[in-house]
Order: structure tokens, then sequence, then C-alpha cells
């Protein structure tokens, strides 16, 4: 009996110690393989935010795109209303050539009615618009040439500060102010950009389009015969295209899509002439359409005015709205500023005005507008007796201010008076709520 209990004790022992390193080695794989999916898991919130920037990139573009879009679109309309018109001034029975194919004329497209009716002839070509400052070497009366300009000096690198542009400086006043109101309350400002899908419709006649489909074909046909000389002109206008100036871009692109407007088709002709700088145009297209949509959104910005008959929350939102739009647009440029003006300099288009000595550092200056307007209304509105929320107003006027201030590197003297009454007017209030609170 003396010698079963040791053995026993000893077996109890050894399975004791059995599940307490089975434990710990389970413990540790567990540990690695939490690492290994923590480490998975930063991979995939990098790739996902990589993926939601260049979605936003590639959302721009779009915009920019479905923008030349319908400018083409109009032009063709304009150029198949102007045929229209003096064919049937001209010509008795204009629907003669229709008859004998045995097509009814209501059931032609717009464009196939433009490819049987107008007789495709040769295009004489119209020279582009000369630029304001020509790259081109000049010559003089007797016909020598001259000399051309020397080239001129690299633009200073984009600089952070907009000082240059504009006097701002910061508000050591307001970033303090902010912070303390924050400290408060802690609610942060959400933001809501919902996305509406577009719908998309068909409204293509699908039988008349097969009828119609070998007047179309054997339009772009004799484009392609007809229009070669007029095209190659066309290219060699393109391929020696260079720009200083972004509104002598701009020009040049109408021009170029008002001559492209008299092909049946531009894609289906183009793609016959295998020497055509699609890319190229293509770029100049991106960058004029792009270089507008900002200047129109700095041109709003910077005139905007506030109308005092308006409710308040509207017009806060509407001044939110505003800079959210100019926010959205600096950053999805400055996100491709590097691989652009690389694309924009090779190409000869102009590039410096994506810089903070640019547009891009005039828009982020008109933000300033915004952030004025905004703190003088909610002072207005502080002062009146008829509001009641003058601790969240405070905070919300501060709190606009503040993102105005970081993104625009400062302020200048106007919008730092509108602080200043914005300030004085919350610590009067403040003084107010005190003194009721004594009594």
């Amino acid at each position: 009996m003396s010698l079963v209990l040791p053995l026993l004790k000893a077996k109890i022992d050894d399975g004791e110690k059995m599940p307490r390193e089975d434990d710990d080695s389970e413990l540790a794989l567990l540990r690695i393989q939490l690492e290994a999916c923590l480490a998975r898991n930063v991979s995939l919130e990098k790739e996902n935010q990589e993926l939601r920037h260049e979605a936003a990139r590639l959302k721009s573009q779009i915009s920019s795109l479905k923008a030349h879009d319908n400018e083409r679109k109009s032009l063709l309309w304009k150029k198949i209303q102007n045929s229209l018109e003096s064919e049937n001034a001209s010509v008795q029975k204009p629907t003669a050539k229709i008859a004998e194919h045995n097509l009814p004329a209501e059931n032609l497209s717009p464009r196939m009615a433009f490819a049987a009716k107008k007789e495709r002839e040769e295009r004489i070509p119209v020279p582009p618009p000369k630029p304001n400052a020509n790259l081109a070497s000049f010559k003089d009366e007797n016909g020598k040439k001259l000399p051309s300009a020397p080239a001129p000096p690299p633009p200073p690198p984009p600089s952070r500060s907009l000082s240059g542009i504009r006097a701002v400086r910061r508000v050591p006043e307001l970033v303090e102010l902010y912070r303390a109101l924050t400290r408060k309350d802690a609610r942060m400002e959400n933001k809501s950009n919902p996305t509406g899908v577009p719908t998309v419709t068909f409204t293509k006649n699908m039988i008349g389009e097969i009828e119609n489909r070998s007047s179309y074909l054997s339009a772009i046909k004799s484009d392609v015969e007809r229009q070669g000389q007029f095209i190659n002109f066309l290219i060699k206008e393109v391929e020696s295209a260079a720009f200083k100036d972004m509104t002598d871009v701009e020009a040049f692109v109408k021009w170029l899509d008002e001559e492209l407007s008299s092909l049946v088709d531009e894609r289906a002709v183009l793609k016959h002439f295998p020497h055509w700088p699609e890319r190229k145009a293509d770029t100049m297209r991106e960058a004029a359409f792009s270089y507008r949509d900002l200047r129109n959104l700095e041109s709003e910005v910077s005139s905007f005015q506030d109308n005092p008959k308006e409710p308040l929350v509207p017009a806060l939102r509407r001044m939110q709205a505003l800079q959210d739009r100019l926010e959205q647009s600096i950053n999805n440029m400055e996100r491709m500023r590097e691989s652009t003006s690389k694309k924009y300099r090779d190409l000869q288009i102009p590039w410096q005005w994506m810089l903070d000595t640019g547009l891009i550092g005039q828009m982020k200056l008109s933000s300033l507008r915004l952030a004025k307007e905004y703190m003088k209304r909610i002072a207005r509105e502080m002062r009146s007796s008829e509001c009641s929320q003058e601790d969240n107003l405070m905070l919300q006027g501060v709190r606009f201010a503040f993102r105005v201030h970081q993104f625009a590197g400062g302020f200048d003297d106007e919008t730092i008076g509108a602080f200043e009454l914005l300030k004085k007017v919350g610590l009067g209030y403040q003084k107010q709520q005190n003194m009721a609170t004594d009594l």
C-alpha cells in the first residue's frame, strides 16, 4: 500500500503538467495567429485607403470627360441643324436620297440623318487661334529670323505658405479658442456626402440603328477617304502645339473640337489614322476642363455674398457645402499633382497653375471669404434677441473658422476682424450668463 500511493501521486502530477504545457503551446499559437491577423488587417486598411483615393481621382476624371462629351454633342447638334437648314433652302426635295434606299426620314437618328443627307466634301481647315505668348521664333519686316526669347526662369518650388500671394498670417488666438471650446464639447462635425447613382437610360431605337448601319459606315468610310488632308493638318497642329498660358489651351481645345465636329464620328474616323496624337489631344482636353472647373469654383467662392434674409441653418449649410467642394477639389488635384504635372511638362502644357503659387493658392485664399461671411452671420445671430443657442453657435463658428484657418494657412486682416467680432460677441454673452447665475 505504501508503494501504490507514491505511484499514484506521480501519475497525478504528470497529468497536471501535460495540460499546462498544452495550454501554453495553444496560447503561443493563438498569439502568433492574432499577430498575423493584425498585420493583415493593417495592410488591408492601407490598401482600402489607396483604393478610395483612386476612386476619387477616377470620379473627378469622369466628371471632366462628361462635361467635354456634352460640349461635343452640342457642337455636333449645331452642325447638323446648320447643315439641314442650308440643304432645305437649296434643295426642293431633301429626302430624295433617303427614298432611294427605302428608308423613311422619321426613322433616322440625328447622326444617321447627318451622314445620309450631308455631302461628305473635303473640309477646308481653319487655322488654330494664335496664343498670347507665342513660343515660335518671330520674323522682322525683312523676313529675317529673330532670335527666340530666352527661356523663363524655373518657377519657385511649391510652398505651404501663401504669404507671397496675399498677406495672411497665423492667428494663435483662434487655435486656443477652438481647443478650449472643443474640450467642453467633444462632439465632432459629421460630414454627409450623399452620392447619387446616375440612372442609365437607353434611348436608341435599335431597329432604326440596324437599318441605318450601312449609311453610317459608308459616311465613316467617306470621311476617311476624303478628309485625309484635313486630318493630317490637325495632326501637325496638335503635335506642334506648345503653350505658356492655360487660356491659350482652352482656346485651342475649343477650336479643335469645332473642327473635329465636322466628322460624322470622331473616334471611328480617327482610329484609321495611326499617327493621330490621341494622348496629347485627350490630355489637353483634360487640362482645359479641369482648369475651367477649378477657376469657376474659385470665382463662385470669392464672389460669395451672404443673404441676411435667408434663414440661418440653410445659409450656414450653403457655406459649408462650398467649403466642402473647395477642399475636395484641391485635395484631388494635390493628390494627382506630381504625376499630372510631369505629363503636362512632357506634352508642353502649362502646369504651374497646379502649384500653391498659382490657381490652387488663389482657391485656398478664396475660402477666407467664406470664413468671414460665416463668422459675421453667427455674430449677427448671437446679437439678436431671437437667438437661443449661443453656446452651440459660438462653437460652430469657431470650428468653421479654425477649419478655414488651417486650410488657407492663416487669415488676412478682414478675416481677423470678423474673428475678433465673433470673439467679442461670445465673451459678452458669457459675461451675461455668469452674472445671471450669480444672481
